[in-house]
């Protein structure tokens, strides 16, 4: 049982999901969301506040104007995409304190959080009641 006990506390350590992000957002400044998809993505649609750095761009030179105490909450699209994944690996690589967020951008919407970008939504009604 203490294998499990310690999966899942692992497994909460490093993810979190839309009302986690919500209310990192509303009670800290030190949550960063990073969009890391590619620029036309972020360009559509985007969670409001995140920085765009693309996976594949993630250097040492381009995240050197990062604050390493910050707590950086990398998303994609969604469950059908790594890039989140990716991110967050070169991210910790990187020295900086990572979490990824489940189901991307897709499960932002579906729990009626607003986007911004050219294709932006403002929410729903509905919150997720995790």
């Amino acid at each position: 049982m203490q294998k499990q006990i310690e999966f899942y506390e692992n497994k909460l350590a490093f993810e979190m999901d839309s009302s986690d992000l919500y209310q990192a957002f509303e009670n800290s400044s030190d949550y960063i969301a990073i969009d890391t998809r590619q620029a036309f993505g972020f360009e559509k649609e985007h969670i409001p506040t995140a920085i765009n750095i693309p996976h594949k761009e993630m250097t040492k030179e381009n995240t050197q104007h990062l604050d390493k105490s910050k707590i950086y909450v990398c998303y994609c699209d969604g469950i059908g995409c790594n890039a989140s994944t990716k991110g967050a690996l070169n991210m910790t690589k990187l020295g900086f304190k990572v979490k990824e967020l489940i189901g991307g951008i897709e499960w932002w919407k579906f729990d009626g959080y607003a986007t911004e970008g050219s294709a932006a939504s403002d929410g729903s009604q509905f919150k997720c009641s995790c």
